[in-house]
């Protein structure tokens, strides 16, 4: 969240990001009831100094033997009581308010971000050539059907729409791609973790995920968790609530989980296959950076989640997005697409951002600088690195071969037992060849 000293004394500028952002206004609403709040803390502050003098005047009266005064004082000391009461009981109920306004505030983005929205978003590098093939390239629901990897009907079955079975060789990648990502990712300097994928309503709103994001969550009442939509939720909260030493900085984690979401906001978006699903794989990547070095730390942070696409040889190219294409917490974000040959389009796997202090001042992230000066709280940064169903989109589609089979690219083959190729796998049940 942003500072209320800072959007008080720069009202126009927070109200101006939430514009371009197309996130409503409600800055002149938290202002309002800030000012309420601050009556309230000062009529309070001085009902408790009234209230310590009438004490001590009580206790003076009773000692000098005047019991009629000291009466009197008491009962007054017993109505000042009164009101503290209702006005703390009155005041919890503003703070509350209070709150839940601050997190609907979203964060400012770069000064340096075009405005508008995704037909704003600059192309700010490419990298590989497309394929090309001798032939019509089928997409990846056909190669998954021709080769047994990839059954949404019997995930439906199972689950509901948009939870997909990957099968025999489908599998066997998915596997392979998550090792050889945390390999790449742990020799870079990032630790392993592999974290709980529920998480309870403070993760999420230290992360920044509610209350914005709330309908896409899948909940359990029971147990009052959520299902995780991303592993950037466990690790970011991670540090919740700790001062950090500035030594420790910067602190990289690199963690694989399943992720879930509903998706409540994808109409009129191309749900086929593997492009939008409500269960999916993905390593992510968190930083923990000192305010300094934040930049270039997202810059770094980029390149890292390129390497795992330059790694598996797939074309790709990095997206700067415009403030109405951003996320309501960002400040500043990279989209990494790779080219997907049977979609014909470029297909989103990862999305690098910077947040600032935004995230670790609703998780209370802070950290000790070494001159001992006063605690100041960290910059987070995150980036899938990388998510895994478009990323088998496109390995599918842009490595088949006319025969529908699919080639499996160099650095991933010792992961899959030296396999070069991916092709029907012979198996006795027939209904699994239809």
């Amino acid at each position: 969240m942003l500072d209320i000293k800072f959007i008080r004394e720069n009202t126009e500028t927070v109200r101006k990001a939430a514009r371009d952002k197309g996130e409503p206004d409600f800055v002149p609403g938290l202002l309002e009831i800030d000012d309420l709040r601050r009556r309230l803390q000062r009529k309070a502050d001085d009902l408790r100094h009234d209230q310590k003098a009438v004490s001590q005047e009580v206790g003076n009266a009773f000692k000098s033997g005047n019991l009629e005064e000291g009466n009197k004082l008491k009962a007054r000391a017993k109505e000042l009581s009164e009101k503290i009461k209702g006005l703390e009981e009155e005041l919890r109920k503003v703070e509350g308010d209070f709150g839940d306004i601050m997190l609907k505030i979203p964060n400012l983005p770069d000064p340096e971000i075009p405005v508008g929205g995704e037909e704003a978003n600059i192309i700010v590098d490419t990298w590989g050539e497309a394929p090309e093939f001798g032939f019509k390239p089928r997409d990846h629901i056909d190669l998954g059907d021709i080769l047994g990897i990839l059954d949404m009907e019997r995930g439906a079955k199972v689950a509901g729409r948009a939870f997909p079975v990957l099968m025999g060789d489908g599998s066997r990648m998915s596997r392979a791609l998550i090792a050889l990502m945390l390999d790449i990712h742990r020799r870079d300097g990032f630790l392993e973790v592999e974290p709980p994928f529920l998480a309870n309503r403070n993760a999420m709103i230290g992360s920044a995920q509610i209350p914005k994001l709330e309908d896409d969550m899948y909940y359990i009442p029971r147990e009052e968790l959520f299902l995780i939509p991303t592993s950037e939720v466990p690790l970011t909260n991670l540090h919740a609530g700790e001062i950090l030493a500035e030594s420790d900085l910067p602190i990289y984690y690199a963690g694989f989980s399943a992720n879930f979401r509903r998706e409540a906001g994808s109409y009129g978006a191309d749900t086929r296959g593997l492009l939008r699903v409500h269960q999916f794989d993905k390593v992510e990547l968190v930083k923990f950076v000192a305010p300094e070095s934040s930049g270039v730390e997202h810059e770094s942070l980029r390149e890292q989640a390129e390497k795992i696409l330059k790694t598996l040889e797939l074309p790709y190219r990095v997206k700067l997005l415009a403030t109405g294409d951003m996320s309501f917490a960002a400040h500043k974000i990279y989209d990494l697409e790779i080219w997907a040959a049977g979609e014909g389009k470029w297909l989103e796997v990862s999305s690098c951002t910077s947040f600032l202090d935004f995230q670790s001042r609703r998780a209370n992230i802070r950290f000790r600088p070494k001159d001992d000066g006063p605690l100041r709280f960290v910059h987070t940064l995150n980036a899938s690195g990388v998510a895994i169903p478009r990323l088998l989109v496109a390995l599918w589609e842009n490595n088949q071969t006319e025969r529908g089979t699919i080639v499996i690219p160099e650095a991933l083959r010792p992961y899959m037992g030296g396999q070069k190729e991916m092709r029907r796998r012979e198996v006795k049940d027939k209904t699994l060849q239809n």
